[in-house]
């Protein structure tokens, strides 16, 4: 049993992680809590036990391959090829929905991770990659929603308005995660993901997503917003300071006050004197 696992406290340091803690992780039956437990994990080990109990053998050719090549690759981007192989196992078999559904609901975050990535390797438009990783970018652990804009990162690059148009309705969810979501996938710059040129270039563009997040009552969008303001300051500080004084001028809210505030941490170097 690992019940009592599950309101544990993450460790400070990898090397303080209770064995107990890593064997139910490497198991695939707990989530990770923070970072260190994350890059902890014996992948190849969690990948065999994940594969067996969504329905696959643990043995596969294609894992040993992908297992034999992951030193080659961040920690980060040893994940996107566990699940590209994972998914093209997965997709010429009668009975992939089941055992995507499996992925998609299993018990560690990590493999839920892996199901949100399999949208990245999908031939669909981006209105339905959209409509298929909205469960993850609602999903109760924090690495799934990050994962979960990063899988339509590359689509959005692609096609800057058609994404803005198809998000503004996430923007006005009742959820914040959802909110945060459009927020964070149409960051100019962003963290582990391709940059937007577009936004870079002409911020602007992005007014209808962030506009009705000016004044969001959620701390987790309020600080999207003011980072997505810092990314396109880098680029267009004018853009920016104008933005964040009409902003103060139209929304006297102490919402609206922290986003600016955090939004200009870096103006002071970036507009010229």
């Amino acid at each position: 049993m690992v019940q009592h696992l599950l309101g544990r406290t993450g460790a400070a340091r990898i090397a303080l992680i209770p064995p107990e803690v890593l064997e139910a992780l490497n198991e695939g039956l707990v989530p990770t809590v923070n970072l260190n437990e994350f890059l902890a994990l014996d992948l190849p080990r969690l990948t065999r036990n994940v594969a067996r109990q969504i329905g696959l053998a643990g043995d596969e050719e294609r894992l040993a391959d992908t297992f034999g090549m992951l030193e080659a690759f961040s920690k980060i981007k040893r994940h996107e090829h566990v699940a590209r192989a994972l998914y093209y196992l997965v997709e010429p078999r009668a009975d992939r929905d089941a055992i995507a559904h499996a992925l998609a609901t299993h018990r560690s975050d990590v493999a839920r991770c892996w199901a949100a990535q399999w949208v990245m390797f999908a031939a669909m438009p981006l209105h339905e990659k959209l409509y298929a990783v909205r469960r993850f970018a609602a999903d109760p652990h924090f690495g799934v929603r990050e994962v979960a804009w990063m899988a339509v990162r590359d689509e959005i690059v692609r096609d800057v308005d058609a994404a803005v148009r198809l998000l503004q309705p996430w923007a006005r969810d009742a959820r914040d995660c959802i909110r945060r979501f459009a927020s964070e996938a149409t960051r100019p710059r962003g963290v582990w993901c391709a940059q937007v040129e577009a936004l870079k270039r002409e911020p602007w563009r992005g007014l209808p997503l962030i506009e009705p997040l000016r004044s969001d009552p959620s701390r987790y969008v309020q600080n999207s917003v003011a980072n997505w303001l810092n990314d396109a300051c880098k680029a267009r500080p004018e853009w920016v300071e104008e933005t964040c004084a009409r902003w103060e001028r139209e929304s006297r809210t102490p919402q609206t006050a922290y986003i600016v505030r955090r939004a200009r941490r870096s103006l002071t170097d970036a507009i010229p004197s």
